[in-house]
Protein backbone atom coordinates (compact mmCIF):
# COMPACT_ATOMS: atom_id res chain seq x y z
CA UNK A 1 0.00 0.00 0.00
CA UNK A 2 2.90 2.39 -0.10
CA UNK A 3 4.63 4.29 -2.30
CA UNK A 4 8.37 3.15 -2.91
CA UNK A 5 10.14 6.68 -1.91
CA UNK A 6 8.67 6.03 1.32
CA UNK A 7 10.40 2.38 1.91
CA UNK A 8 13.75 2.89 0.42
CA UNK A 9 15.69 4.96 2.64
CA UNK A 10 17.54 1.66 3.76
CA UNK A 11 18.04 0.80 -0.26
CA UNK A 12 19.90 4.28 -0.58
CA UNK A 13 22.43 3.96 2.78
CA UNK A 14 23.14 0.36 1.43
CA UNK A 15 24.13 1.42 -2.11
CA UNK A 16 25.91 4.75 -1.43
CA UNK A 17 29.11 3.12 -0.97
CA UNK A 18 29.34 1.04 -3.60
CA UNK A 19 28.46 4.09 -6.08
CA UNK A 20 30.36 7.42 -7.20
CA UNK A 21 30.23 9.36 -4.62
CA UNK A 22 28.81 12.47 -7.19
CA UNK A 23 25.88 10.49 -7.46
CA UNK A 24 24.77 9.35 -3.90
CA UNK A 25 22.60 12.38 -3.59
CA UNK A 26 21.08 11.79 -7.06
CA UNK A 27 17.58 10.98 -6.92
CA UNK A 28 16.91 6.96 -6.88
CA UNK A 29 14.55 5.19 -9.37
CA UNK A 30 13.85 1.85 -9.73
CA UNK A 31 13.08 -0.28 -12.76
CA UNK A 32 11.47 -3.63 -13.74
CA UNK A 33 12.52 -6.01 -16.45
CA UNK A 34 13.99 -2.24 -17.86
CA UNK A 35 10.93 -0.65 -17.37
CA UNK A 36 11.06 2.52 -14.87
CA UNK A 37 8.59 1.97 -11.98
CA UNK A 38 6.41 5.01 -11.22
CA UNK A 39 6.52 6.38 -7.60
CA UNK A 40 2.75 7.78 -8.09
CA UNK A 41 1.37 4.51 -8.01
CA UNK A 42 1.58 2.02 -4.78
CA UNK A 43 3.52 -0.72 -4.74
CA UNK A 44 0.92 -3.27 -4.38
CA UNK A 45 -0.54 -1.92 -7.39
CA UNK A 46 2.36 -1.52 -9.83
CA UNK A 47 2.82 -5.28 -8.74
CA UNK A 48 -0.63 -6.53 -9.57
CA UNK A 49 -1.25 -5.08 -13.22
CA UNK A 50 2.67 -4.95 -14.20
CA UNK A 51 4.51 -7.74 -12.46
CA UNK A 52 1.72 -10.48 -11.46
CA UNK A 53 2.88 -13.18 -13.07
CA UNK A 54 6.56 -12.75 -12.17
CA UNK A 55 8.43 -15.08 -9.58
CA UNK A 56 8.71 -14.21 -5.75
CA UNK A 57 11.18 -11.99 -4.51
CA UNK A 58 9.92 -9.30 -6.67
CA UNK A 59 13.39 -8.30 -8.30
CA UNK A 60 14.12 -4.82 -9.80
CA UNK A 61 16.97 -2.57 -10.09
CA UNK A 62 17.80 0.80 -8.84
CA UNK A 63 19.65 3.66 -10.46
CA UNK A 64 21.15 6.35 -9.41
CA UNK A 65 22.15 8.04 -12.88
CA UNK A 66 20.18 8.68 -15.66
CA UNK A 67 16.77 9.35 -14.30
CA UNK A 68 13.90 8.93 -17.04
CA UNK A 69 12.37 12.16 -16.53
CA UNK A 70 10.06 11.63 -19.76
CA UNK A 71 8.34 8.41 -18.33
CA UNK A 72 8.24 8.73 -14.56
CA UNK A 73 7.90 11.80 -12.09
CA UNK A 74 10.63 13.16 -10.19
CA UNK A 75 9.83 13.21 -6.20
CA UNK A 76 12.32 15.49 -4.88
CA UNK A 77 10.85 14.90 -1.65
CA UNK A 78 8.27 13.27 0.90
CA UNK A 79 6.34 16.50 0.38
CA UNK A 80 5.95 15.44 -3.35
CA UNK A 81 4.27 11.90 -1.72
CA UNK A 82 2.33 14.05 0.59
CA UNK A 83 0.69 16.10 -1.76
CA UNK A 84 0.00 13.63 -4.31
CA UNK A 85 -1.36 11.44 -1.66
CA UNK A 86 -3.99 13.88 -0.32
CA UNK A 87 -5.28 14.61 -3.63
CA UNK A 88 -5.72 11.31 -4.01
CA UNK A 89 -7.69 11.38 -0.99
CA UNK A 90 -9.77 14.86 -1.87
CA UNK A 91 -10.60 13.59 -5.62
CA UNK A 92 -12.31 10.38 -4.01
CA UNK A 93 -14.19 12.20 -1.54
CA UNK A 94 -15.27 14.23 -4.26
CA UNK A 95 -16.43 11.49 -6.29
CA UNK A 96 -18.00 9.61 -2.88
CA UNK A 97 -19.05 12.74 -0.99
CA UNK A 98 -18.82 15.80 -3.58
CA UNK A 99 -16.04 16.61 -1.24
CA UNK A 100 -18.12 17.31 1.67
CA UNK A 101 -16.39 15.12 4.38
CA UNK A 102 -12.90 16.57 3.58
CA UNK A 103 -13.99 19.54 3.06
CA UNK A 104 -15.60 19.43 6.64
CA UNK A 105 -11.73 17.95 8.50
CA UNK A 106 -9.62 20.49 9.77
CA UNK A 107 -5.78 20.29 9.13
CA UNK A 108 -5.29 18.37 11.98
CA UNK A 109 -7.40 15.46 10.52
CA UNK A 110 -5.81 15.73 7.09
CA UNK A 111 -2.12 15.66 8.57
CA UNK A 112 -2.86 12.73 11.04
CA UNK A 113 -4.27 10.82 8.07
CA UNK A 114 -0.73 11.45 6.11
CA UNK A 115 0.91 10.61 9.46
CA UNK A 116 -1.35 7.10 10.25
CA UNK A 117 -0.05 6.66 7.09
CA UNK A 118 3.52 7.75 6.57
CA UNK A 119 4.23 5.48 10.17
CA UNK A 120 1.94 2.32 9.10
CA UNK A 121 -0.32 3.08 12.56
CA UNK A 122 -3.36 1.48 11.43
CA UNK A 123 -5.95 3.03 14.17
CA UNK A 124 -4.26 6.70 14.06
CA UNK A 125 -5.31 6.52 10.38
CA UNK A 126 -7.99 5.08 10.52
CA UNK A 127 -9.52 7.06 13.29
CA UNK A 128 -10.14 9.64 10.57
CA UNK A 129 -10.22 7.65 7.08
CA UNK A 130 -13.65 5.88 8.64
CA UNK A 131 -15.40 8.98 8.12
CA UNK A 132 -14.80 9.10 4.45
CA UNK A 133 -15.89 5.74 4.21
CA UNK A 134 -19.57 6.07 5.81
CA UNK A 135 -22.40 5.80 3.20
CA UNK A 136 -25.94 5.72 3.48
CA UNK A 137 -27.70 2.57 3.84
CA UNK A 138 -29.37 1.29 0.92
CA UNK A 139 -27.85 4.07 -1.42
CA UNK A 140 -24.02 3.65 -1.14
CA UNK A 141 -21.43 6.49 -2.68
CA UNK A 142 -22.34 8.97 -4.94
CA UNK A 143 -20.15 7.29 -7.09
CA UNK A 144 -16.94 4.62 -6.74
CA UNK A 145 -13.66 5.91 -6.48
CA UNK A 146 -11.98 3.64 -9.12
CA UNK A 147 -9.28 2.51 -11.48
CA UNK A 148 -8.83 0.14 -13.61
CA UNK A 149 -5.33 -1.06 -15.42
CA UNK A 150 -6.50 -2.34 -18.77
CA UNK A 151 -3.46 -3.35 -21.02
CA UNK A 152 -1.39 -1.78 -18.16
CA UNK A 153 -2.60 1.65 -18.30
CA UNK A 154 -4.86 3.19 -15.71
CA UNK A 155 -8.07 3.76 -16.80
CA UNK A 156 -10.98 5.81 -14.50
CA UNK A 157 -14.73 6.25 -15.30
CA UNK A 158 -17.80 6.99 -13.33
CA UNK A 159 -18.85 3.65 -11.60
CA UNK A 160 -22.22 3.83 -9.70
CA UNK A 161 -22.42 1.86 -6.76
CA UNK A 162 -26.12 1.11 -7.57
CA UNK A 163 -27.40 0.31 -11.17
CA UNK A 164 -29.82 2.83 -12.27
CA UNK A 165 -31.98 0.18 -14.71
CA UNK A 166 -32.42 -2.62 -11.90
CA UNK A 167 -31.98 -0.95 -8.83
CA UNK A 168 -29.35 -3.47 -7.63
CA UNK A 169 -25.95 -3.23 -6.62
CA UNK A 170 -23.31 -3.11 -9.19
CA UNK A 171 -21.10 -5.72 -9.04
CA UNK A 172 -17.32 -5.89 -9.96
CA UNK A 173 -17.77 -7.71 -13.05
CA UNK A 174 -20.65 -4.73 -14.21
CA UNK A 175 -18.37 -2.39 -12.68
CA UNK A 176 -15.39 -3.68 -15.04
CA UNK A 177 -17.51 -3.50 -18.40
CA UNK A 178 -18.08 0.56 -17.89
CA UNK A 179 -14.51 0.33 -18.66
CA UNK A 180 -14.48 -2.22 -21.74
CA UNK A 181 -17.93 -3.37 -22.64
CA UNK A 182 -16.23 -6.44 -24.64
CA UNK A 183 -14.33 -7.42 -21.25
CA UNK A 184 -13.95 -11.37 -22.04
CA UNK A 185 -13.63 -12.77 -18.41
CA UNK A 186 -12.77 -16.22 -19.72
CA UNK A 187 -9.32 -14.19 -20.98
CA UNK A 188 -8.34 -11.96 -18.29
CA UNK A 189 -7.73 -12.09 -14.72
CA UNK A 190 -9.08 -9.50 -11.98
CA UNK A 191 -6.75 -8.64 -9.32
CA UNK A 192 -6.43 -6.50 -6.31
CA UNK A 193 -4.08 -6.53 -3.72
CA UNK A 194 -2.61 -9.66 -4.69
CA UNK A 195 -6.14 -11.76 -4.62
CA UNK A 196 -8.96 -12.20 -7.55
CA UNK A 197 -12.25 -11.35 -6.10
CA UNK A 198 -15.85 -12.58 -6.99
CA UNK A 199 -16.77 -10.86 -9.90
CA UNK A 200 -20.17 -10.89 -8.49
CA UNK A 201 -19.32 -8.59 -5.33
CA UNK A 202 -20.37 -5.06 -5.24
CA UNK A 203 -18.67 -2.61 -6.29
CA UNK A 204 -19.75 -0.84 -3.09
CA UNK A 205 -18.39 -3.24 -0.58
CA UNK A 206 -15.31 -3.52 -2.55
CA UNK A 207 -14.88 0.11 -2.15
CA UNK A 208 -15.38 0.19 1.59
CA UNK A 209 -13.33 -2.92 2.60
CA UNK A 210 -10.64 -3.07 -0.29
CA UNK A 211 -9.85 0.19 -1.31
CA UNK A 212 -6.03 1.53 -0.77
CA UNK A 213 -5.19 4.22 1.69
CA UNK A 214 -6.10 6.86 -0.87
CA UNK A 215 -9.71 5.79 -1.04
CA UNK A 216 -9.38 4.13 -4.47
CA UNK A 217 -10.05 0.70 -5.58
CA UNK A 218 -7.03 -0.22 -7.98
CA UNK A 219 -8.50 -2.98 -9.71
CA UNK A 220 -5.94 -4.91 -12.90
CA UNK A 221 -6.87 -6.89 -15.35
CA UNK A 222 -4.66 -9.32 -16.77
CA UNK A 223 -4.78 -11.06 -20.16
CA UNK A 224 -4.26 -14.48 -19.27
CA UNK A 225 -3.39 -15.19 -23.37
CA UNK A 226 -0.03 -12.77 -22.97
CA UNK A 227 2.76 -14.38 -21.22
CA UNK A 228 4.14 -12.17 -18.50
CA UNK A 229 7.64 -12.02 -20.70
CA UNK A 230 5.93 -10.90 -23.51
CA UNK A 231 4.52 -8.32 -21.56
CA UNK A 232 7.44 -7.18 -20.10
CA UNK A 233 8.46 -6.64 -23.15
CA UNK A 234 5.94 -4.73 -25.10
CA UNK A 235 5.14 -2.57 -21.91
CA UNK A 236 4.53 0.76 -22.59
CA UNK A 237 2.27 2.03 -19.94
Amino acid sequence: MMYFPLVTDKVRKHFTQYINPESANKEMWIDFNGQPIKWNYPIGVWFDAFCFESPLPWTVTVHFEDYPETKILHCPSKDAIKSHFMSSIKEADSLKHKGQVINTMQDKDHHQLWLGFLNDKFDQFWSVNKRLMESTAGEGFRNIPIKCYLNEKPFQKLVKPIDDTTENWTTLQEALFEFDPKLNFNEVRVITHGIEPSLKTPIQWMSEHLSYPDNFLHIAVINTNTTSHDANQDRTA
